[in-house]
């Protein structure tokens, strides 16, 4: 999976899309929350009570999509603190990516890059 992982990427230009961004909304651990407040001089609570939401599994995702911090050309003005679940977007070269098909299934309908990496995989597996 990492060098198909690689490969797609090589020629995928993210800021061409940017589904990713438009349609979901990342997890932010406390780690990431702590990162993003400093970066945007804010108390992690305040960044919290502006930006996220508590949903139904207790994690903290973002109030809104498209995502807040997504510019209209299509860069991202907290790229360098992002959360860790966008840093790692769309998972395509997790070691254990077979531990993770649920999210794959998602991912694979709004994100070009992994729809080609799946259907590399399905040509290699046959």
């Amino acid at each position: 999976m990492q060098e198909l992982h690689d490969e797609e990427f090589e020629q995928t230009d993210c800021l061409s899309c940017a589904n990713c961004c438009k349609t979901t909304g990342p997890l932010f651990t406390d780690k990431d929350i702590v990162r993003i407040s400093k970066f945007l001089k804010m108390k992690p609570q305040q960044f919290i009570s502006t930006y996220l939401r508590i949903d139904e599994e207790n994690d903290y995702v973002l109030q809104q999509v498209p995502c807040t911090f997504l510019l209209n050309d299509h860069t991202c003005l907290i790229y360098e603190h992002r959360p860790k679940a966008c840093a790692e977007f769309p998972h395509t070269n997790r070691k254990k990516f077979h531990q993770i098909t649920n999210l794959t299934q998602k991912n694979v309908a709004i994100c070009p890059a992994a729809f080609n990496i799946v259907e590399k995989m399905m040509k290699k597996i046959d």
